[in-house]
């Protein structure tokens, strides 16, 4: 009745309905734990934080194109002498000032200058020691649509990367429980030696009354002994396996020495919905994204062409080592316009056009395998319930005919080596039982990937 009940388990669990996805809940603390643990360790999602917030930083570069710049300027020059005038541009100009005074105080034309009038120096060009400091401002004000399709370019990067990093923590999940269902499966292989063990220890306790009441032969010991060896070498094989596989969590995950000894995972089949729903993957949204990108990098390179505008101020706060020609503050608006640049952005915007083309090729091909993939974990899955189920059925009968074999033999009607060989038909059956739960557990896993169902 108990093994029927077992068995009606299994199928209510195999086919219930729980809705759709994997609740974090679903998986325990300690395995969530080091699900957490695995993600901030994990390499590829540190660089991928990385890259995005180095996309970040272009996408507020890009922004800052349209604040004014300012810089601060200081020089000091001295020329080997002032710059002056030629010595008929300074007659000329002395000839002129004498010609204004003299009609200043009305004297005539052509006579003398009156003596006694000072006149004024003819100032230099540029004096010899010159002190400058001034400030410059460059502003764009309008960037013909490359800073807009520049921002919009790393805006869809940025979702790229960020989708790729939802990608490798889906990788880091279906690792981590990978592992830590390995773990729960040396454990339980430990508990079937081990049950086995107290099999062979009942078993050698009646041939030792036997062989005092001469219903059995020395020999028939000497069989349990090596039968018990045996037992021993694999029992020293599932816990070198233990051993390895948390060395193994330890190095993927970073977690506690003594915290992994302490976990004892349960191989329980993962209930899945019949009807789970298909979700569109990270490969493919990224893929979309990076496509999109590519596109507004086409359109920034397009608009090479179009023209700039910027502004353009400066102001001298030293006056006084300015030349004669030079302004005090000027204010300036500037058009750029390219107009031929040899075919050069034509042929990068080309490029990115390609570069989105390949990604819709990749799009394609995505989808086909995550098709493929979903049918094969569907399979797999279907074959891993039917083959849990068959081995409960395989374990029922190992224990019906142990039971069976034992009795035979304790009333003489076979050999101690039937014996063994049910037991170890049992052991058998009951290992491969645990590896089957451990199978429909990994391929329940991989069809919630397959489906986009495995976030959380």
């Amino acid at each position: 009745m108990n093994k029927a009940n077992h068995l009606w388990g299994l199928v209510v669990l195999f086919f219930l309905n729980i809705g759709n996805g994997l609740h974090a809940q679903e998986l325990g603390d300690d395995l969530l734990l080091l699900i957490k643990e695995a993600k901030a360790k994990n390499s590829s999602i540190k660089i991928n934080s990385l890259e995005m917030e180095q996309v970040r930083k272009e996408t507020q570069k890009a922004r800052n194109t349209f604040l004014p710049k300012v810089h601060l300027n200081g020089s000091y020059t001295r020329l080997n002498d002032d710059i002056t005038f030629n010595d008929d541009m300074e007659n000329l100009l002395i000839g002129t000032q004498k010609l204004l005074i003299k009609e200043a105080i009305g004297v005539p034309f052509n006579d003398p200058f009156p003596p006694g009038i000072p006149l004024s120096d003819i100032p230099p060009l540029q004096k010899k020691n010159i002190l400058k400091s001034s400030v410059d401002v460059d502003w764009v004000l309008f960037s013909g649509f490359q800073v807009s399709n520049a921002i919009k370019a790393s805006k869809h990067k940025h979702n790229s990367l960020e989708i790729a990093n939802k990608i490798e923590s889906d990788k880091v999940v279906l690792k981590t429980i990978d592992l830590y269902d390995k773990l729960g499966l040396a454990i339980k292989s430990e508990e079937v030696l081990k049950s086995m063990s107290q099999y062979l220890e009942k078993q050698e306790k009646f041939v030792a009354a036997a062989i005092k009441n001469g219903l059995a032969t020395p020999i028939d010991r000497q069989k349990l002994n090596l039968a018990k060896q045996k037992l021993a070498t694999k029992q020293v094989e599932a816990k070198n396996q233990q051993r390895l596989v948390r060395s193994v969590l330890e190095q993927y995950t970073g977690a506690d020495p003594e915290f992994l000894n302490s976990l004892r995972p349960n191989l329980l089949p993962f209930p899945i919905s019949e009807t789970l729903e298909n979700k569109e993957r990270n490969e493919i949204n990224a893929l979309k994204e990076a496509e999109k990108a590519t596109s507004y990098k086409s359109k920034m390179e397009r608009n090479n062409f179009i023209p700039k505008v910027a502004l353009k101020g400066h102001y001298e706060f030293i006056e006084d080592d300015l030349s004669l020609l030079e302004p005090k503050w000027y204010v300036g608006l500037g058009v750029k316009w390219n107009i031929f640049d040899g075919f050069v952005s034509k042929l990068k915007s080309d490029q990115s056009k390609i570069e989105g083309e390949k990604y819709r090729e990749q799009i394609k091909e995505t989808e086909e395998l995550i098709a493929l993939s979903i049918t094969m974990a569907q399979l797999s899955l279907e074959s891993a319930e039917e083959t849990s189920l068959m081995t409960q059925l395989e374990v029922d009968l190992a224990e019906s005919n142990y039971e069976l074999t034992n009795k035979q033999y304790k009333n003489g009607l076979t050999t101690v080596n039937e014996v063994l060989d049910a037991l170890t038909e049992l052991e058998q059956s009951k290992f491969q039982l645990q590896k089957s739960y451990y199978d429909q557990r990994k391929a329940a896993i991989e069809l919630l990937y397959a489906k986009g169902q495995l976030s959380f």
